[in-house]
């Protein structure tokens, strides 16, 4: 999962966390390939904005012929998603592209019978356009499955009540003050811009997501990763006392270091729209 966009210096880190979330869900991204409606195996798939690979290895493990190509903007990500390959030893049904999806033109994709964008339709600058693309991309009949994430994951206990919201909450709250002008996409319903792109929506699911820290230690370094990627943006938008809260969660050394907590759980949700060109 990865925006089609340039990325950040911070792109090696972002990248790690794009690892921990294929490593954590690695039975949910199973379970949406397993649940698409299509209407014979795909040979070829495109996973557009590839991320380090959650997707492009789903796939490949849920259909054994089939080929992928992964495009991304990252050159850091698709190294990644390379080098899994080579592990795995599926490099030869593995095709990396680099590429900006919102540019005026795209590369050579040649003709998928499925196209996955998992996490990645939300940072589309102009997303209508990137649909009318993937329709005409597509082999007719072929399935474009879009999965989008409501937010960040949250990993703490909610606060007491509205009034009383947790840290956390307060973290997650101004980060997507910041980040809704960036993204004003994301939380979309994207059915109808499928409809209006010219698919054919065949099916929507909601996945629930709520895995105990306790069975998973990788879901404490999520959610360390996750909150320092956060801190630089919000410090200035939270108390001084918060601000000390927030730096003893985020402090590996110190006892109150979120990684050393019992509570810790990972609670997102994950939803996908299934459409068809027809």
């Amino acid at each position: 999962m990865s925006p089609a966009h340039d990325h950040s210096p911070a792109d090696g880190h972002h990248a790690d966390i794009l690892d921990l979330d294929a490593e954590i869900l690695t039975e949910h991204t199973a379970s949406i390939a397993e649940w698409l409606p299509l209407s014979a195996v795909p040979g070829q798939i495109v996973d557009l904005g590839s991320g380090t690979g959650a997707g492009t290895f789903a796939l490949l493990d849920r259909f054994p012929d089939a080929h992928v190509t992964a495009v991304d903007a990252s050159v850091e990500h698709l190294q990644r998603l390379r080098s899994k390959a080579c592990d795995r030893g599926v490099d030869d049904r593995v095709h990396t592209v680099q590429a900006d999806l919102d540019g005026a033109a795209w590369p050579d994709l040649g003709t998928p019978d499925l196209v996955w964008a998992s996490a990645s339709m939300h940072h589309m600058a102009n997303p209508d356009q990137v649909l009318r693309a993937v329709h005409d991309l597509l082999a007719p009949g072929g399935l474009f499955a879009v999965v989008e994430l409501a937010g960040f994951p949250r990993f703490l206990p909610d606060g007491v009540s509205s009034d009383q919201p947790s840290l956390e909450e307060r973290v997650h709250a101004e980060a997507n003050r910041l980040q809704a002008e960036h993204m004003p996409h994301r939380g979309a319903d994207w059915g109808p811009k499928l409809t209006a792109a010219g698919f054919t929506v065949e099916g929507k699911r909601t996945l629930t997501v709520n895995i105990d820290g306790s069975r998973n230690e990788a879901i404490a370094r999520y959610a360390l990763s996750g909150l320092q990627r956060f801190r630089k943006g919000v410090a200035d938008r939270l108390s001084p006392a918060e601000l000390a809260e927030f730096d003893q969660l985020l402090d590996t050394d110190g006892p109150h270091s979120i990684l050393l907590r019992n509570d810790v759980a990972m609670r997102t949700e994950r939803t996908v729209w299934a459409a068809r060109r027809t």
